[in-house]
């Protein structure tokens, strides 16, 4: 599937995109604020020792429509790859998703190849991780979401071809 961003501004209330860095969540989170009105909130890496549930709680919370550019799902994929732990329990997770749900939200997964990845980050960052790397990631972003859509709405969005 591809982005539609005016589907999505029509039926989401709350948009949380998520992906490996470098697939184009900020360009849709930024087209999303300026065309549709939507507050765009963009979820840092939440210091050690902060409490990760509390502030994605607040954040769900926000009035108005939202889209995240990046989320609490981060955590589900990066924590066991990169720390050997997630800081959110299995309740916690399903409380988040319950939050997103009851606001007519949609969990977007956004995908390109690895190569596609490795060139943008290079473009922009002047450094990226090795294929083999962005595979591991993107097969933990699959396994993530596919447990994650039991409970909120998930969309795959194949995201190649944007620039």
């Amino acid at each position: 599937m591809a982005a539609d961003l005016t589907l999505w501004a029509q039926r989401y209330e709350v948009i949380i995109l998520e992906g490996c860095d470098g697939v184009g969540k900020t360009t849709h989170a930024t087209a999303l604020a300026t065309h549709y009105g939507y507050q765009r909130v963009h979820a840092d890496r939440t210091p050690d020792g902060a409490d990760l549930f509390q502030r994605h709680r607040a954040i769900l919370t926000l009035p108005g429509r939202l889209v995240l550019d990046r989320s609490f799902i981060s955590e589900l994929v990066y924590g066991p790859l990169l720390h050997d732990r997630c800081r959110l329990t299995a309740p916690q997770t399903v409380e988040l998703l319950g939050l997103v749900a009851a606001r007519r939200g949609v969990l977007i997964h956004l995908t390109a190849t690895p190569k596609q990845i490795q060139g943008r980050l290079l473009a922009r960052d002047g450094t990226a991780p090795a294929h083999d790397e962005i595979r591991r990631l993107m097969a933990r972003y699959v396994a993530v979401f596919a447990d994650l859509a039991q409970y909120a709405t998930v969309l795959t969005v194949d995201n190649a071809e944007a620039a």
